[in-house]
């Protein structure tokens, strides 16, 4: 099952237009095309010693001995945060985040259908989401399970981890979700944020 991001604003639909339904027409074949070069790059660069790529089993799946390629998502580690520990399935979590779909004619850079800030991405000016791990689609928590408090990543989350084969607000059905996400902090159940500053 699909969980979807626990508050989290949507922002404004795709329009229907005829240019728009002819961009997205095979999406799930785009998709998928799109997410198995990801994750061959990522492959590529890891068997070449580059620590910048990582790969992740999902992790509901982590130690099954029979998976595929789209029970995994792929990261880009854009900056190594300070933190050693990561938080676990049951902790609340607050999080910089950009989602995205992927690249389109319309959109090369991929429709931004979320974000948590607003203007350009800068630390000293952007005010974290706050909202559970087991509150968010499956890539998403895997996502934020292994990372460190300062890490920003870039996941790649195929459409089975993500809103699977249903339309989600401005989220088509089969879509790769693209995330720039920076953990800023983590807190286990009962125990409240300090305020924020």
């Amino acid at each position: 099952m699909f969980l979807s991001f626990i508050g989290i604003a949507c922002v404004t639909s795709c329009s229907e237009s005829d240019e728009e339904s002819t961009e997205f027409d095979d999406w799930q074949s785009k998709n998928e095309n799109y997410f198995s070069g990801i994750y061959t790059k990522a492959s590529s660069a890891i068997s070449a010693g580059d620590n910048k790529w990582k790969i992740f089993r999902v992790y509901s799946k982590v130690g099954h001995i029979t998976a595929s390629q789209t029970d995994d998502i792929v990261v880009e580690v854009l900056n190594e945060g300070s933190g050693t520990d990561s938080p676990i399935f049951t902790d609340s979590v607050r999080v910089h985040y950009e989602g995205r779909l992927i690249p389109t004619e319309s959109y090369p850079d991929g429709y931004v259908f979320d974000k948590s800030w607003t203007g350009s991405y800068n630390l000293q000016t952007m005010i974290p989401a706050k909202f559970a791990v087991s509150g968010v689609v499956d890539g998403f928590c895997t996502a934020l399970m292994k990372m460190h408090v300062g890490d920003r990543w870039r996941v790649y989350i195929p459409y089975q981890l993500g809103y699977g084969t249903t339309a989600s607000s401005s989220i088509p059905a089969y879509s790769t979700l693209v995330f720039d996400m920076t953990l800023h902090s983590f807190t286990h159940p009962g125990t409240p944020f300090p305020p924020f500053q």
